[in-house]
């Protein structure tokens, strides 16, 4: 998200009337529903936590533990679970 100045962007009455309501304060103006983009589209992030998802499953299936896990990936013992079942629910459909 960039910041932008008000003065560059906006004409001037409008920017009176924002300050009647906001004088000097920064405001988030939200993307139009229309042109929202999914959670992590812009970064590679979601590939790295299904990659990262995969390999637990992998070592749950090597016979790691869920504890030994949590504590390998620094997650909760229910995050785990979660994650092996998702996995294994991939594999089925």
């Amino acid at each position: 998200m960039g910041y932008k100045k008000a003065e560059e962007v906006l004409p001037g009455d409008l920017i009176d009337r924002i300050q009647q309501y906001v004088d000097g304060e920064m405001i988030y103006i939200p993307r139009r529903s229309d042109k929202r983009r999914a959670w992590g589209a812009g970064t590679q992030i979601r590939k790295e936590l299904s990659r990262r998802n995969r390999q637990i499953y992998k070592d749950y299936l090597g016979g790691e533990g869920i504890l030994e896990l949590a504590g390998k990936y620094y997650l909760s013992e229910k995050s785990i679970q979660r994650i092996i079942r998702e996995e294994r629910e991939k594999l089925i459909i």
